[in-house]
């Protein structure tokens, strides 16, 4: 996404020459870099099913989404991510393993910021049942085979395949 303003000293920013897809600031020279958005979040799976939250806000309101989100600065993505499950569930999870890192668009306008999504297989700490909160509207636990044919963001069906995929290891 492209910023038009310095965030230095309010002057306005050009492309920059080179291979860093950054801008310059015409007034005062700040570099700013265009870097994708760290995100975490955790596929939260209990008795072989995967917690999934429709989103209520936008964007893609009401599509299905992986509990997570953005990174707060300076935060590592295992306490990201255990922060967002709790925010979204209100469920406190342990980090099982590293599902992989994905990269993506975060909303479906072609102008809007890259993001690197950063997932964990996690499982509740107690039998809790989770409850919507923050940024979601409803939960609901899937089967491998039940999963929605739509979801939020378009890394997801691969998170989710990824997912299936580790199910049918021996």
């Amino acid at each position: 996404m492209q910023r038009k303003f310095c965030s230095v000293c309010g002057g306005a920013l050009i492309s920059a020459t080179g291979p860093h897809h950054s801008q310059r600031c015409a007034s005062c020279g700040a570099e700013h870099f265009r870097n994708s958005k760290p995100c975490a979040g955790a596929l939260v799976i209990r008795d072989g099913r995967v917690l999934l939250a429709r989103r209520a806000i936008e964007p893609f309101k009401d599509h299905w989404d992986i509990p997570g989100g953005f990174l707060n600065e300076g935060e590592h993505p295992d306490d990201g991510a255990r922060r967002e499950i709790l925010e979204e569930t209100g469920l406190r999870v342990r980090l099982v393993e590293s599902l992989g890192i994905y990269m993506d668009r975060y909303g479906d306008d072609g102008a809007d910021e890259w993001t690197l999504n950063i997932y964990y297989l996690a499982e509740p700490l107690d039998d809790a049942e989770p409850r919507a909160a923050d940024d979601a509207s409803e939960l609901a636990w899937f089967a491998p085979d039940e999963l929605p044919a739509t979801m939020a963001f378009k890394h997801e069906h691969q998170v989710l395949a990824d997912w299936r995929a580790r199910l049918r290891q021996p």
